[in-house]
């Protein structure tokens, strides 16, 4: 089981990165294109991924980005949430 740190710092990570790519977690809940459970098992799938510290370096060179680096294993979802 992971820690409480290691869920809130991929917690972070995930967010910023829907942020960056256009895409509002909380809003895409509230109109039901995102499950509640569907937004814990992308978390999931950011706590597993195998280069939190490129995420890290790639999210502070991009204040926004039409698509995710491709090691993001959210990438897909995120750029599908995303409001243009």
């Amino acid at each position: 089981m992971q820690g409480e740190g290691t869920r809130d710092r991929h917690e972070g990570l995930m967010s910023r990165m829907a942020e960056t790519l256009g895409a509002d977690l909380e809003a895409a809940e509230l109109r039901g294109t995102l499950p509640p459970e569907m937004r814990e098992e992308m978390l999931h799938a950011c706590i597993g991924c195998s280069d939190p510290a490129g995420c890290r370096h790639w999210l502070g060179t991009h204040s926004h980005a039409e698509s995710a680096p491709g090691f993001c294993r959210n990438g897909a979802i995120l750029r599908d949430l995303a409001v243009r």
